[in-house]
């Protein structure tokens, strides 16, 4: 089985193809999918995966937040000389996004640091429309203040959970669409679609503060990275109990 990269989700002039490998092949050198459960650290996943294959050099292409769900693409072993391949390509994730409070995590798991009057919580769609051409392609974005950017040599991170200021300079980031799925009483389901380093908690406070209100992410699930689906991610469990063969990568020239 071969899977290539569709061009219309390409950024470079170098694809890359994945086959499965075949049984009795090696399993510590390719590519894997995980679909990663809420409450779990990208970190964590990689150490389960070491101890499912028995391979210390695994790599993980772009964090998921603990409380963030959906597609981890890992390389293992020689692969992750690879990753300048496969990093960039644009990511989408489904989001669900709650007016009326900015949080100082930029999410659900942080404390209430802004909030607007009730009844005055959600934007009409107007004002959301506009916000979101907005924050559509090349665009400035404030990291949020727990991320793993350093400050002099610090994860910013650390010096927000010491309770110390964290003023992050705005970096180029690329959004390539937003799409509304459903709006509630205070509440936006979008899929997005962006590059590589982009923080959709960010977006998510910037759309507050664009449409005159407050908001944070309150759900986060990656679907897909360039050319691979959480459709065809193992899950945990199944990585503990029956580790599934890994996919064989190598560089195709367009």
């Amino acid at each position: 089985m071969v899977l290539k990269v569709p061009r219309d989700v390409t950024t470079g002039s170098s694809s890359v193809d994945s086959s499965i490998d075949s049984p009795g092949s090696s399993p510590v050198d390719g590519l894997l999918l995980v679909d990663k459960p809420a409450g779990m650290t990208s970190h964590d996943v990689v150490l389960i995966v070491r101890r499912a294959y028995g391979e210390r050099s695994i790599g993980h292409l772009g964090t998921l937040d603990p409380f963030a769900t959906g597609l981890l693409v890992l390389l293992l072993g020689h692969s992750t000389r690879l990753a300048t391949f496969i990093e960039n390509e644009p990511k989408v994730y489904d989001a669900t996004i709650r007016f009326g409070a900015e949080t100082d995590t930029d999410d659900c798991t942080g404390a209430v640091t802004r909030s607007v009057d009730k009844g005055a919580e959600m934007p009409d769609r107007d004002r959301i429309a506009d916000a979101i051409q907005r924050l559509t392609g090349e665009i400035q974005q404030v990291p949020p203040a727990y991320s793993a950017k350093k400050v002099n040599g610090t994860r910013a991170y650390d010096i927000a959970r010491e309770g110390g200021e964290v003023e992050l300079p705005p970096v180029p980031v690329t959004v390539h669409e937003w799409r509304i799925n459903d709006v509630r009483e205070q509440e936006l389901d979008v899929t997005i679609v962006c590059g590589g380093g982009t923080y959709i908690r960010a977006l998510a406070r910037d759309l507050g503060r664009l449409t005159g209100s407050a908001a944070h992410l309150t759900t986060l699930r990656r679907t897909q990275s360039g050319a691979f689906h959480v459709t065809d991610a193992a899950t945990m469990d199944t990585i503990r109990t029956t580790p599934p063969p890994i996919r064989r990568l190598r560089v195709v020239a367009d």
